[in-house]
């Protein structure tokens, strides 16, 4: 017989798992053939981190932002990013007022002031305009002439990248690239979804997305996240994964120091606790294991990874070396 704290865990777990199957329910009616990128997403929400969603035009990533603020009651804007964009076009700008014959400076807010925002072909910008950002990724705060203004309560970013154009591009420093807690590889549609898209997107259907969440919804999930308990061997699983992807130290795995020019620092170990926890609850289970290591081990690695010259003339790929040393666990 349960304790009646432990009622009231699991009545909670069970109450944020039947809003977030809405959510994607609701998703999937306008997000065709993305399953698995949508249960990504919503556990890196869950989880309070920023994903970078990397795909090719087309595969309905605005429109997935789009869906998620719907579904999930937040105010979400869009930024594309352009080489001529500037950090005052992200986070606002002052503009000299007149009253009553005084004249004051007044902070006029940039679409940054959201609390889910699409940083659309985030590469694009020039690195200036990049480091905008991080100040709002980290701190949710903006700076502005010396005063700092705090952004909407949650805040998240998803950006994206075209991973085939890189003429004109300014990479993400690793600095940066860091601050996203997963890269999500989105890939085409298979056959049966794309054919269900094309008569669903040029009827008459409606595809408006009903909301299954609050914002005071989320933030209370991303709290539970943060009270589940986790075992010994889902740590132990996590700290072995990721110290064996480290070169040129110890326990790290065959071939690393000769594959990786440099890995994933102790802030992949924190991104992989947050996410199999959050991965957990999606599924309805109050712990994680190590599965969900399993299962979240690319998403949370492959940005924080670099291969070295020999790994590229060998036509190995980031995913295919941490394929590697997931089997170990």
């Amino acid at each position: 017989m349960y304790h009646p704290t432990e009622h009231s865990i699991v009545a909670r777990a069970d109450d944020i798992r039947a809003k977030v199957t809405r959510a994607r329910e609701a998703i999937g009616r306008v997000i065709f053939g993305q399953d698995t990128v949508v249960e990504l997403v919503l556990v890196n929400i869950l989880s309070g981190g920023h994903a970078l969603l990397i795909g090719v035009p087309g595969l309905a990533k605005t429109s997935l932002v789009e869906a998620l603020g719907s579904a999930l009651g937040l105010n979400a804007k869009r930024i594309q990013f352009t080489p001529d964009l500037m950090p005052s076009d992200i986070v606002g700008t002052e503009v000299l007022e007149e009253k009553a014959g005084t004249r004051t400076f007044r902070f006029i807010e940039g679409p940054v002031f959201t609390q889910l925002l699409m940083a659309d072909e985030i590469n694009r910008a020039s690195p200036k305009t990049q480091s905008a950002l991080l100040q709002a990724m980290q701190e949710r705060q903006v700076t502005y002439a010396g005063q700092t203004y705090s952004l909407p309560m949650p805040f998240f970013v998803l950006a994206t990248q075209n991973p085939l154009e890189q003429e004109g591009t300014y990479p993400l420093p690793e600095a940066q690239l860091d601050r996203f807690l997963m890269q999500i590889d989105v890939t085409y549609p298979d056959a049966a979804a794309e054919r269900r898209m094309l008569f669903s997107t040029t009827g008459t259907e409606d595809r408006k997305v009903h909301q299954a969440l609050s914002a005071e919804d989320v933030m209370a999930a991303q709290r539970f996240v943060r009270q589940m308990p986790a075992g010994d061997s889902v740590a132990d699983a996590i700290l072995k994964l990721v110290r064996s992807a480290r070169p040129q130290t110890e326990g790290a795995a065959p071939r690393i120091n000769e594959l990786v020019a440099w890995g994933p620092g102790p802030r992949a170990s924190q991104a992989l606790m947050m996410t199999v926890r959050a991965r957990a609850l999606v599924e309805g289970r109050l712990a994680p294991s190590v599965d969900d290591v399993i299962a979240m081990a690319k998403p949370v690695l492959r940005h924080r990874m670099a291969l070295t010259f020999t790994a590229r003339t060998e036509n190995i790929a980031v995913d295919q070396v941490i394929d590697g040393l997931v089997a170990t666990l």
